[in-house]
């Protein structure tokens, strides 16, 4: 039995389309929706760039408060852009119990969420935005597929793909 959704959005051109996929698995079994949203953590060429303008203490403060900024106006984003995507559905906004927004590895970060939360599916879309049309999955999907030990509803991303006849 399904009781509990977690959908898991890059925020990409394509989360609309996922998240409606989300939103109606969600209320054709009356589950509760959770979603997150896995921020990359900076990167070692970031990190270097930011050590030669900023000293060590401005460089602290920027680590805590900026990324606390950023993850509260991330969380903020997602939840507007949900609005807008779920205004025509009328139950999507009673669906959507928490949004969660954190830094982290993607596959790491949704796995420990869907763990935390005890969710019953993870809904993610199979490609990012980003990803090259050749292949078939991105790597979070791909590392999602190997790794999550619940069901899985996994949206294609047909719009990346070339249709090809064989």
């Amino acid at each position: 039995m399904i009781r509990s959704i977690l959908y898991a959005t890059d925020l990409g051109v394509y989360a609309p389309y996922v998240l409606q996929h989300a939103i109606f698995l969600a209320s054709s079994f009356n589950a509760s929706l959770y979603v997150v949203h896995a921020v990359e953590p900076m990167g070692l060429y970031a990190e270097s760039v930011l050590q030669t303008y900023l000293d060590a203490d401005e460089l602290k403060e920027l680590r805590s408060n900026g990324l606390n900024s950023v993850m509260k106006d991330l969380k903020k984003r997602v939840l507007e852009g949900f609005k807008e995507e779920i205004q025509d559905t009328e139950r999507g906004s009673k669906l959507i119990k928490a949004v969660h927004v954190v830094q982290g590895d993607p596959p790491t970060v949704i796995l420990e969420e869907a763990r935390k939360l005890g969710v019953d599916m993870l809904v993610i879309g199979s490609h990012s935005h980003g990803t090259d049309s050749g292949i078939p999955l991105g790597r979070t999907a791909s590392r999602l597929v190997q790794l999550c030990e619940i069901p899985l509803y996994l949206v294609p991303m047909l719009q990346h793909r070339a249709h090809k006849h064989l």
